[in-house]
């Protein structure tokens, strides 16, 4: 059965998001109809309004959410309608040479650089206005009902509140994994993290859990600082507070540089400072931000040659399928907060309303 509902779609480049009617096609083989009940707003989203991540057009945006499984279909035996669930923008097929690496979590199903924004068998199963809206990273979540692969969707706790654990999906995961499972961030080591979203936040989360003694937030808002403190970072820097390169200041502040440093922005000029703030022989440097499009970075290679190790990481490391439940799990028992990272909760028709907030750092 085809499920007319409201979803936010983006015609275009640069424009606003339209709450428009549109239909989803029951799921195929192999794929799940899911009732979005939560989403949050990542600012890969908006990197594909401003072009920084670039996809097809029209789309229906929108990677981090939680809901319940309304239909399945044929195959599909891991998922029942009823279920609660998180989509996954990366998969874990359980085939690919990633997922039966212990190493690595980057599925090769995964949407991520192939930028096709159609399900697995290169069809769409939305349509607008009798067009074809194309789907973003396999999730599409900006929409009352999605349809996902069976590869893409996570069964969780029943009790879980869909409105806090839909973070799980994206931001939190992704920056608390950089720090714990991608960097491997030891006890007593010196973190710095550059950006202060939601990402950001938990990467600080991460180091704190890890055990880091000294964790230095950075960031051109200070506004972010009060709750970079509250959840455990020990020293802030504003680099519009000093006349010279912010990996400078780090590298003064800690004598030899950090054990470990983060960029969680996305831009080449930070990824470049995050790799020269850290201590030149073991220093690990992580880029947790997505990159923008079509720029290309220039470094002295000596950074590298002392021995600097610079590691990339999306999702934070985490086999999607096996981690976000036991993620979830862990969430419900008090083991991490997810409070701090919200900051507005809106009906979502007033989805432009919260990427105004986030473009203004709100």
């Amino acid at each position: 059965q085809v499920i007319k509902c409201k979803a936010a779609v983006l015609w275009e480049a640069n424009k606003p998001f339209s709450i428009e009617e549109v239909e989803v096609a029951p799921p195929r083989e192999h794929e799940v109809r899911i009732k979005i009940m939560a989403t949050g707003i990542c600012r890969s989203d908006d990197h594909v309004i401003t072009g920084a991540l670039v996809m097809p057009f029209p789309i229906i945006l929108g990677h981090e959410a939680a809901g319940v499984v309304e239909s399945v279909g044929q195959g599909v035996t891991s998922i029942k309608p009823g279920d609660k669930v998180i989509p996954l923008f990366v998969p874990q097929c359980g085939e690919c040479k990633t997922c039966l690496n212990t190493k690595g979590n980057l599925c090769s199903k995964t949407d991520l650089g192939t930028s096709a924004g159609l399900m697995p068998d290169g069809t769409t199963r939305f349509t607008c206005k009798g067009k074809a809206i194309h789907h973003f990273l396999g999730t599409s979540t900006f929409t009352e009902y999605t349809v996902v692969h069976e590869s893409a969707v996570a069964k969780i706790d029943s009790a879980a509140p869909p409105e806090k654990v839909c973070l799980i999906g994206c931001g939190f995961s992704t920056g608390y994994g950089a720090a714990v499972q991608t960097a491997k961030v030891e006890p007593g080591s010196t973190c710095a993290v550059f950006g202060l979203g939601g990402v950001g936040l938990s990467v600080i989360m991460g180091c704190k859990v890890a055990g880091a003694a000294r964790i230095i937030a950075v960031d051109i808002n200070s506004d972010k600082f009060a709750k970079a403190k509250e959840l455990g970072a020990t020293d802030c820097i504003n680099p519009k507070d000093f006349n010279k390169p912010i990996h400078e200041v780090l590298m003064e502040m800690t004598g030899q540089g950090v054990d470990y440093s983060f960029e969680v922005i996305g831009r080449t000029d930070t990824m470049t400072a995050a790799l020269a703030c850290c201590q030149c022989n073991y220093g690990v440097s992580v880029i947790v931000g997505v990159p923008p499009a079509a720029q290309k970075i220039t470094f002295d290679p000596m950074l590298l040659f002392t021995g600097r190790s610079w590691r990339g990481s999306v999702f934070g490391g985490w086999k999607s399928k096996d981690a976000v439940p036991k993620l979830v799990a862990d969430y419900m028992k008090k083991k991490f907060v997810l409070d701090p990272l919200i900051t507005h909760t809106l009906p979502w028709t007033k989805i432009n309303e919260g990427f105004d907030l986030l473009r203004t750092g709100k």
